[in-house]
C-alpha cells in the first residue's frame, strides 16, 4: 500500500486531550483509530458484524503530532472461513498538507459473528 494508491477509510485530527507527556499522540489513540478503520473494512467483507480477535505486527514508526491530519488506509490481506486479516497503514499529513509521513502500520484479524455472537462462515459455499 502506498500513499495515494487508494482512498483512506478514516481521516481524523487528534485533539489536545490525546497528547501524552512527551507532546506526542498516545499510542492507544492511534490503535483505536486503526481498529475502527479495519472494522469498517472487515464488516463490509463479512456482510455483517465482526469482532477484533488479534492485532499483529504492530509498528509505531514515528510519533503523531497534535496538528497532524491522520489518514488510515486498509486493505484485505486474507479471508479465511470465519476470519479476515486487514493490513492497516497510517499516514500523517503535516505542514498544512505539504508533507506526508507514514507513522504506524499493523495487521488486524477479525472474526465474523452470527446473531449469538459466535463465529460464522464469511461466505456460504
Amino acid at each position: 500500500m502506498t500513499i495515494g494508491e487508494n482512498e483512506p477509510i478514516l481521516r481524523v485530527v487528534p485533539r489536545p486531550g490525546d497528547i501524552n507527556a512527551n507532546g506526542h499522540i498516545f499510542g492507544g489513540w492511534v490503535l483505536s483509530q486503526m481498529d475502527i478503520a479495519a472494522g469498517i473494512v472487515a464488516s463490509r467483507e463479512a456482510e455483517g458484524p465482526v469482532a477484533t480477535v488479534a492485532i499483529e505486527a504492530m509498528k509505531f514508526i514515528t510519533p503523531i503530532l497534535l496538528h497532524d491530519l491522520i489518514s488510515v488506509y486498509a486493505r484485505v490481506e486474507k479471508i479465511g472461513r470465519t476470519s479476515i486479516r486487514i493490513r492497516i497503514e497510517v499516514i500523517a499529513s503535516r505542514d498544512r498538507g505539504n508533507s506526508q509521513v507514514k507513522v504506524t502500520e499493523g495487521v488486524f484479524t477479525f472474526v465474523a459473528l452470527d446473531q449469538n455472537a459466535r463465529p460464522r462462515p464469511i461466505r456460504e459455499s
